[in-house]
């Protein structure tokens, strides 16, 4: 095995040619050295993960993430301008699970797993369509605890991985009645602020 054998298995096989491959979307990098098709109408499963290592890597409270089959996706441009990174060994070496971003702009492009693929929807072409982007409508959040901001949008709350932790509240009931009367009371504020103003 050499080392560039990636190059030569999904998800980096470029599919030229290939009348197989039905190209549903397009997507790429901000600075277009990397461009991808993605052959699947639909992800497999869409989410928010809220964890501490996507706040960083990202640089944004929160990650969103479609998960689709190493073979849904063909790179037309660039998959030689990728770079690798291995958070959990803090290496640049390709080795599985990975971050993949671009290696010029540094755009993240995916989360490579041993099975499937993490894409950033933020990076696909919708080009307007609204129900193409319905498609990747997230079905929850992960990692909800660690969140550094209330997504208060009635989809489940796990406090890790999706399925395999447990469900919490989307916001405690407590918070709820609290939130509500801190709402009333700067209303309440700003109507006795406006008559205040009037005199």
């Amino acid at each position: 095995m050499s080392l560039d054998d990636w190059k030569y298995r999904a998800p980096y096989k470029v599919h030229e040619n290939d009348p197989n491959f039905d190209v549903r979307y397009e997507g790429g990098c901000h600075c277009g050295r990397v461009k991808y098709q993605l052959s699947r109408e639909k992800p497999l499963d869409s989410k928010f993960c809220h964890c501490t290592t996507c706040q960083t890597l990202h640089g944004a409270p929160f990650q969103w993430a479609a998960i689709f089959h190493k073979e849904d996706i063909n790179f037309t441009h660039g998959h030689h301008d990728l770079g690798w990174y291995d958070s959990s060994e803090k290496t640049t070496k390709h080795k599985l699970p990975c971050k993949v971003s671009c290696a010029y702009c540094r755009s993240p492009i995916m989360d490579e797993g041993r099975n499937m693929i993490l894409l950033f929807p933020a990076l696909i072409h919708f080009k307007g369509n609204k129900e193409d982007m319905k498609n990747f409508a997230p079905t929850c959040h992960i990692f909800y605890p660690q969140r550094v901001v209330d997504i208060p949008d009635g989809l489940p709350k796990w406090t890790g991985l999706n399925g395999k932790s447990e469900l919490i509240e989307d916001i405690p009931g407590e918070t709820k009645k609290r939130k509500r009367a801190e709402l009333e009371n700067q209303d309440e504020q700003e109507k006795q602020n406006g008559k205040n103003n009037e005199e």
